[in-house]
């Protein structure tokens, strides 16, 4: 067996070619043939290597990592398992989430007619009209339903609230004074700004209007009917109030109180004297955050009380004003049975003195 100096494949039998006899052991140290050569492991020194003494001669490579490391692997397998476990109890959990939103609540509405005391007065023009009315000091049109200061409440911020608040206004605006509305017939504007879950409500409304407390059209809107009157002047008077509070911790509220006065005649006469109608109109409103993303309501609440009306009249489809010069037919509203249940109280008013113009 070789030395520690003797190459892998043992001493040659004789000396190398060319090398004299006797220098044999002179070389021996230092000779090495080509298979040592290959077999040994050659590892270039570094530059920190070559300069310090204590560096090994040999040092071995690390091993190349292939594909992902263990700390990877685990990280991957646990985000894998959150994820189902998500899923899963998203599908099967049963319990309904706190989040889901629950049905919206039929609108509940009050229609109130307001007989006169003998003949409803008239003038040739409004303008008489509203100086000697308690609509003198009303502001014309949108300007009357100006909006209050919004601050936040304790679940939402100041622009949530303003959002309400606006989206209100909206409703009153294009409900009681889009002169397409009034008498027009129009629908649409008032509809886009309804909940989704109230549309059959309102269309079946329209389409079927009926004094039961929830089916009277103008219980969403303010219409006459276009073949009886028509506005005597574009000029709209309005004074009232909005204000917003918080219902819950997910749904905001708005109240609005309005008195609106129209001035009417007859439709297609022009010289027909003027006569003024008063709607006082109370609305709920109730906002979750859908809803003020979405730039709509529900509403929960309508109250209306107009005149001068006969209340002998349905107002269910159409308020039928009654006009300059004419009287409140004789006959109170329709009858109520006490008997029957789910239906609406059938009510009328008088309409005060002070309330009329003093032409």
């Amino acid at each position: 067996m070789g030395g520690p100096s003797d190459p892998p494949e043992g001493t040659p039998e004789g000396p190398p070619e060319g090398s004299p006899q006797g220098g044999e052991d002179e070389y021996r140290s230092v000779v090495f043939d080509e298979s040592f050569v290959r077999a040994a492991p050659l590892q270039e020194y570094s530059a920190q290597e070559r300069v310090t003494d204590h560096a090994p001669p040999v040092r071995r490579r690390p091993p190349v990592r292939r594909g992902l490391s263990r700390q990877a692997l685990i990280l991957v397998v646990l985000i894998a398992v959150a994820f189902g476990t998500a899923v899963y109890m998203g599908v099967r959990h049963p319990y309904q989430s706190p989040a889901a939103r629950q049905p919206a609540e039929p609108l509940r509405m009050t229609v109130v007619p307001l007989a006169p005391r003998g003949k409803v007065p008239g003038a040739a023009d409004a303008a008489r009209l509203y100086a000697d009315s308690p609509a003198a000091r009303f502001r014309a049109g949108a300007a009357g339903i100006p909006l209050p200061p919004a601050g936040s409440t304790a679940h939402f911020a100041d622009e949530q609230v303003m959002d309400a608040l606006t989206t209100a206004r909206n409703y009153i605006v294009r409900s009681a004074l889009d002169p397409e509305v009034l008498t027009g017939g129009e629908t649409r504007a008032v509809r886009v700004l309804l909940d989704a879950d109230q549309l059959g409500q309102f269309d079946e409304s329209i389409d079927r209007p009926t004094a039961d407390g929830q089916h009277a059209a103008t219980g969403w809107l303010v219409r006459f009917d276009p073949a009886q009157v028509e506005l005597a002047a574009p000029e709209i008077r309005v004074r009232g109030s909005l204000r917003a509070l918080e219902s819950d911790s997910s749904t905001l509220e708005v109240v609005t109180d309005h008195t609106v006065v129209y001035p009417l005649r007859p439709t297609g006469d022009a010289d027909a004297p003027v006569s003024l109608f008063v709607v006082r109109r109370e609305l709920h409103f109730l906002f979750d955050r859908d809803d003020l993303r979405l730039n709509q309501a529900r509403l929960s609440l309508s109250t209306l009380e107009a005149g001068p009306l006969s209340c002998a009249e349905d107002s269910a489809a159409h308020l039928h004003p009654l006009l300059a010069g004419q009287s409140a037919k004789k006959g109170g509203p329709a009858g109520t049975d006490p008997y029957a249940t789910g239906g609406a109280t059938a009510l009328c008013g008088t309409l005060a003195e002070g309330a009329r113009p003093k032409a």
